[in-house]
């Protein structure tokens, strides 16, 4: 029988059967997560294995990232558990953490509990703050080898040209996007600075989380929080791991900003410089997040969770927002 998507594969049975090959047994009860680019699945454990009753599995796409790639997250969430930074790093299993299933790298991380954090109390976002002061500590320490960088040839340049040339974008709406996009892209490439368009050299890179937005965060009361999913991490600058976290109104996000730097900066200096890249990796973003829609087409949870996208009126409100950017990339930066 033919697949339509590898991930049809990905059967209970499959699931469980490649848990027994790392030693591990699923009492038949699974519960799928919410995950678009992996498969995720929590599973209730027969036994406890390193005192955990429940675990979380992940399947990576095929093809997506190469084993070495993966292994470096790997290793950076062990590197920030060991110190003491509330990440949720993958078990060591059978000598290591990356396995394969079939046509499946996975991995298996214990399950943690917790909602998304109110990002409206100040206190919350002091303590998240710090946290992130402390990935980026860790995260300065070394260069990664494999993973790439989030900057203007990988996030805003590779997936406009993808979509032109995969005639994603409906002809009505075409010239419009290609023409604010190409605007958009001049602006980001004048904020960074660099002589090719990408971060010169007056910015400090270092490993970063990479997708540090609320649902990234889970928060628990007297605990705090614990930061998962590592799969988007990248070298980049430390911002990167805060403007995903402010939302509303221009005054409401300086509050925010002020309130995360109190924690940041408690632990580890902050250029503050790095908040005039808010908005060009905002815009960064919007690009890189419609050609990841549009590669996925094909993988049948795509179509089903984004029933809008790829319309005229999709494409025509990514216009409006590009415009919007651009506007917001001429203003004066956030201050806290």
């Amino acid at each position: 029988m033919t697949l339509a998507h590898p991930y049809e594969a990905l059967t209970p049975d499959a699931v469980l059967d490649a848990l027994a090959s790392v030693g591990l047994y699923g009492d038949g009860r699974l519960l799928a997560l919410s995950s678009y680019e992996n498969r995720v699945y929590q599973v209730e454990l027969e036994e406890p294995v390193q005192g955990c009753e429940q675990v979380v599995v992940k399947f990576y796409r095929p093809g997506r990232w190469s084993d070495a790639a993966i292994a470096e997250e790997h290793a950076f969430a062990c590197e920030l558990a060991a110190a003491e930074v509330p990440v949720v790093a993958p078990l060591v299993l059978e000598g290591g953490t990356l396995h394969r299933h079939g046509p499946f790298a996975f991995s298996v991380s214990p399950r943690r509990g917790g909602r998304a954090p109110e990002l409206d109390d100040g206190e919350v976002l002091e303590w998240i703050g710090r946290f992130l002061a402390r990935i980026h500590t860790v995260g300065s320490a070394r260069p990664f080898e494999q993973r790439p960088r989030l900057d203007l040839d990988s996030f805003g340049r590779e997936p406009r040209d993808w979509l032109l040339q995969h005639e994603s974008i409906p002809l009505d709406v075409q010239s419009a996007w290609r023409a604010v996009c190409e605007q958009a892209l001049e602006a980001v490439a004048r904020a960074l600075g660099g002589a090719d368009g990408n971060y010169g050299s007056e910015w400090q890179l270092l490993r970063l989380h990479g997708d540090c937005h609320p649902g990234n965060i889970l928060w628990t009361p007297g605990q705090g929080p614990h930061f998962v999913d590592l799969d988007d991490t990248r070298t980049g600058p430390a911002v990167q791991d805060l403007w995903m976290l402010l939302s509303g109104e221009r005054a409401q996000r300086q509050r925010q900003l002020g309130a995360l730097l109190d924690g940041y900066e408690q632990v580890r200096d902050f250029d503050r410089r790095e908040l005039a890249l808010v908005e060009p990796l905002r815009t960064l973003r919007l690009v890189h997040y419609s050609a990841w829609l549009a590669r996925r087409w094909d993988d049948p949870a795509f179509p089903a969770a984004f029933p809008w996208f790829g319309s005229s009126d999709y494409w025509k409100g990514q216009v409006q927002m590009l415009e919007e950017q651009l506007e917001a990339m001429a203003e004066p930066p956030l201050v806290a």
